[in-house]
């Protein structure tokens, strides 16, 4: 494996882990969706005073919110790992900024776990619960900054990796070529 893929190996498989779950979670759908409706539906009924009507179509939503940002997300994170690759940033950057947009997989967990937790604690407890805001946090956070390092690099030239003499300022006269 070469240099440049070995910088950017976990953000690759974070991106390809967050791509499979979605996946996974769509076929899941197809074979047995009734398994998540089922689920939603039991667990409403044993916790009803947390619930209203408009609850379990919100709660199978959140299902499918975890499905499609894990794809979309996914898609979007893998693309940018090339260009990560291939871009000039410093190697530890390189590897900074696709780990963080590895990070970005977690996300779609923050829909999974607010389809986990709203049956049995409700929707809106469920929406804040401390795991899901440390989902979302991590997987926004770092689809931020792997965002913001590369593209940073190859719009505004930040975090360069410095390649030979040709990249050292010419500070004194006898480094400055002769124009005569």
């Amino acid at each position: 494996m070469n240099n440049e893929m070995k910088r950017v190996k976990v953000g690759l498989a974070l991106v390809l882990f967050g791509l499979l779950f979605g996946v996974i979670m769509g076929m899941t759908f197809g074979i047995n969706e009734d398994f998540f409706k089922n689920y939603i539906i039991e667990g409403i009924a044993a916790n009803p005073t947390v619930h209203d009507a408009k609850s379990p179509d919100k709660i199978w939503r959140y299902a499918q919110r975890a499905h499609f940002h894990a794809t979309g997300i996914a898609a979007f994170a893998l693309a940018l790992i090339p260009l990560v690759m291939f871009s000039d940033l410093k190697p530890k950057m390189k590897t900074a900024s696709s780990v963080a947009l590895g990070l970005s997989s977690f996300y779609p967990f923050s829909w999974l776990t607010m389809f986990v937790l709203a049956p049995s604690i409700g929707r809106g407890a469920a929406h804040s619960h401390v795991v899901t805001e440390i989902f979302a946090s991590v997987g926004v956070g770092g689809l931020l900054l792997g965002c913001f390092l590369v593209l940073g690099n190859v719009f505004l030239g930040l975090l360069r990796e410095k390649t030979g003499p040709s990249s050292q300022r010419l500070d004194t006269k006898e480094e400055q070529p002769n124009l005569i």
